[in-house]
């Protein structure tokens, strides 16, 4: 969640109604355990949980009889006081409570809020009652508990957590709840999970052979099957040949590049920590590259440039490599391997707004080709103490890029001060078939590079002149927008992205001269098309097409040979019936047009 999301967030009803319920939450826990400890409970996306040391591990059991307890605390009607405290008195409160002892001593010291984030300066230190309930809180809550609906608030499970994040500290029972505002809203929460859950990547992923991760090779490394590496292509095909429409030139870079490269782009002084170990080759060290973007300005800088070759428009299916800890990596979409679309641009001053309303529409164009729709943009603007150049540099570029999401009729939010120090930028997020948002799409403007590789073109005045620079990636990684393509579709890609489109079935061995015949045609007219030789019954065969989410199924019997059709049915269950094999064709091409 980005800054001025949180910032939202944490001014909304819903922020509250977490809050509060996470209080009641503690209050119902430590009536059935009166000697536990409590640590902390703030509410997060989509929720709340809290940290309790307790003398034995909870149970589902346990959850429910909470989960009770907290509706009747809720109906009470208890109202949520603020008190501005002293340490000492805050200590006498929680004398028994280790945890908030701990905590009260960083509020009193002024490094520490409640929640143990450093802070800038020294808080007050207040606590919320209600009831006979009392926790360390700086708030904010809703009035009373009966401004939480009972019927809206769930227990989802219990994980473990070290005591402010440190293997080193005491493990500790994090009991994670959702709450909203009305039963139908848990309802939907609740039906989306589940719905999440039969649209994980990383189990279609097994299920469909689309791609695995190999302990011999390396966590977040992917291994493309078949499969999933014929989707792919298919991504990558249409892209390019999109690109080159688009008047962009493809170029290749090398997976390493000398230390000296990235000393002068800037990465080894503040992306270091990104990167991996140095190689040692003949006495110089090389690293994996994390970007592509430096390799780019030495295919710029090959040659003197002049105004009249700009715009020019380099585009590379670049793999990076980029450290990611273990524990946070997550099947295709967070990767320590990926390959990004990526792009830069290099243009004159007077051709910026046209560039970047032309790689905005191509962006979104390039979506909307996959079957996304809903989009939101975010316009991050500078950071008034960490920027590149002027502010007066800044200006124009920053409302050329408000400008063209103007034009492009593309909602969008200001977040004042994101940007990174070298530039404004555009980050696009769409929503998939759940309403989740996903973040694919920068378009990023760039003060720094152009100045620390001493980038020029020759202008009409014939003098060298800086050019601008975008960096730009419209899909992101291959792999994370596989990942939201597989979600998004549950697997069932449209006809046109299918990694198989047609598998024909056989009723008998007798047919299967007639279906390899008419395999050839459908292979000859440009699909992809199987044959399912295996001795189980058709039913079965059929089930198992519908389970690899193959958009047809054309099955063959004796009627069908002798009069030259097939039988069709769709992945759906809907059964069209026999048609000719030119039927089918025309059919699956008119599916596949209208797709694209």
């Amino acid at each position: 969640m980005a800054e001025s999301e949180k910032e939202r967030y944490e001014d909304s009803d819903l922020y509250r109604i977490r809050h509060s319920a996470a209080h009641v939450m503690a209050q119902a826990v430590l009536e059935k355990f009166p000697q536990g400890k409590y640590t902390i409970g703030p509410p997060i996306e989509e929720g709340f949980y809290y940290d309790f040391e307790l003398p034995r591990a909870l149970t589902p059991e346990d959850l429910e009889a909470i989960e009770k307890r907290m509706r009747a605390i809720l109906k009470e009607k208890h109202r949520f006081v603020k008190q501005v405290i002293s340490a000492d008195d805050a200590r006498h409160i929680f004398k028994d409570q280790p945890y908030k002892l701990e905590l009260i001593d960083g509020l009193a010291a002024g490094g520490f809020d409640e929640y143990g984030n450093p802070l800038d300066e020294k808080p007050e230190i207040s606590i919320y009652t209600h009831g006979d309930f009392v926790d360390l809180c700086r708030g904010p809550h809703v009035e009373n508990t009966a401004q939480i609906n009972p019927e809206a608030v769930k227990l989802m499970n219990v994980a473990g957590a070290y005591w402010r994040g440190d293997e080193h500290k005491q493990m500790l029972q994090r009991i994670y709840g959702t709450a909203w505002k009305t039963p139908a809203e848990l309802e939907d929460y609740l039906w989306r999970l589940e719905e999440a859950k039969r649209r994980d990547h990383r189990r279609l992923g097994r299920e469909l052979d689309l791609f695995s991760v190999s302990e011999d090779v390396g966590p977040g490394l992917i291994l493309w099957h078949p499969k999933g590496g014929m989707v792919r292509k298919i991504v990558e095909d249409f892209c390019r040949a999109e690109h080159e429409k688009g008047g962009y030139e493809f170029v290749y870079s090398p997976h390493i590049g000398k230390a000296n490269l990235w000393e002068i782009s800037g990465h080894l002084g503040w992306y270091k920590e990104n990167m991996y170990a140095p190689i040692e080759i003949e006495g110089q060290q090389y690293f994996l590259k994390p970007m592509n973007c430096p390799f780019h300005i030495e295919i710029y800088k090959s040659h003197i440039r002049s105004y009249r070759d700009l715009p020019m428009r380099f585009a590379e299916w670049g793999t990076v490599y980029r450290f990611e800890r273990s524990g946070v990596l997550h099947g295709l979409l967070r990767v320590r391997g990926f390959t990004q679309d990526d792009a830069h641009l290099f243009c004159r001053p007077d051709q910026m707004a046209e560039e970047i309303d032309r790689v905005l529409q191509f962006s979104l164009n390039l979506l909307r080709a996959f079957g996304f729709k809903d989009f939101q943009a975010y316009l991050s603007t500078r950071n008034a103490e960490k920027f590149a150049g002027s502010a007066e540099l800044w200006e124009a570029p920053t409302e050329a890029l408000r400008q063209a999401l103007i034009r492009a009729e593309v909602p969008y939010q200001i977040d004042e001060g994101e940007a990174t120090f070298y530039g404004p930028k555009i980050d696009i997020k769409m929503r998939d078939a759940l309403g989740r948002e996903w973040q694919l799409t920068t378009i990023q403007f760039d003060f720094n590079l152009p100045e620390r590789f001493d980038l020029t073109y020759i202008g009409e005045d014939g003098q060298p002149h800086r050019p601008y620079m975008i960096h730009r990636a419209l899909l992101g990684s291959m792999e994370r927008f596989m990942g939201v393509l597989i979600e998004h579709y549950a697997g069932a890609f449209p006809v046109w992205l299918a990694p198989v489109q047609a598998v024909l079935i056989p009723i008998a061995d007798r047919h299967l001269e007639y279906i390899r015949e008419v395999a050839a045609k459908l292979k000859a007219a440009g699909l992809r098309v199987e044959i399912d030789e295996r001795s189980e019954r058709m039913n079965a065969k059929i089930r198992d097409a519908q389970n690899q989410k193959i958009p047809y199924m054309l099955v063959v019997g004796d009627q069908e040979v002798s009069q030259g059709q097939v039988a069709l049915r769709l992945r759906s269950g809907e059964n069209p019936g026999a048609l000719s094999v030119e039927a089918f064709l025309d059919k699956a091409r008119q599916d596949i047009q209208q797709a694209v």
